[in-house]
């Protein structure tokens, strides 16, 4: 039996909510498309196998890896028994990407124009995709797709993006309100037709109720 590792890796682009892969240029499934991935050596623990197999696959380095799930179905792979820890992450969609190893190309695809994938890739993109909904209640993941300033326009279309839906705009900006986890800035964005206030995340206050329980929904 051996241990791969697979790392899906999400970004906002355009409005729209993308997922990294590589094409395959090596048997198994040669040609087609999969996540970032693969086996991982004896020498080195989950985190670094992660860590080691997107930099050579896509280029990337320096990005936060969070554990997601392990897919161990007994034919999941052809070439034998395999155990793939599957890691979950967010990046800006204007990170270099350069294959490498047994990847021929790396590229964004949406969520919603897949194409066929390799090994059960589509299974783990969808349970990654529900902890991406999920993380939206009780986590900052929806800031960590935005610019350290950003307008609450840009906000909303994360929101968007990850859950599929449109929000409505009065109520969605009502809620940011009330939890007061923005910092207005005395700064707008003036590349659209009319200026727009730009905001900051604000962490600490998030903690604070993070610590009392409370939860984002939209």
């Amino acid at each position: 039996m051996r241990v791969a590792v697979d790392i899906v890796i999400f970004t906002i682009q355009a409005g729209a909510l993308k997922i990294l892969l590589v094409k395959r240029k090596i048997e198994p499934y040669l040609g087609q498309y999969a996540i970032p991935g693969g086996f991982m050596h004896e020498d080195e623990d989950l985190d670094e196998a992660a860590l080691r197999e997107l930099r050579e696959e896509t280029g990337v380095t320096d990005v936060y890896l969070e554990q997601l799930y392990s897919f161990g179905a007994p034919r999941r792979d052809p070439r034998g028994r395999v155990i793939s820890v599957s890691y979950f992450a967010l990046i800006s969609a204007d990170r270099t990407l350069s294959a490498g190893s047994d990847a021929a190309e790396a590229t964004w695809w949406s969520m919603k124009e897949l194409p066929r994938l390799a090994f059960d890739h589509a299974k783990i993109l969808d349970y990654a995709l529900e902890r991406l909904r999920n993380k939206l209640e009780y986590t900052t993941v929806g800031f960590q797709l935005l610019p350290e300033k950003f307008t609450l326009v840009q906000l909303q279309e994360v929101y968007e993006a990850i859950l599929d839906r449109k929000l409505d705009k009065r109520n969605f900006r009502r809620k940011m309100s009330l939890l007061k986890i923005l910092k207005p800035l005395k700064e707008y964005q003036t590349s659209a037709r009319r200026p727009a206030q730009l905001f900051r995340f604000v962490a600490s206050r998030f903690e604070k109720l993070k610590d009392k329980g409370i939860v984002f929904p939209f």
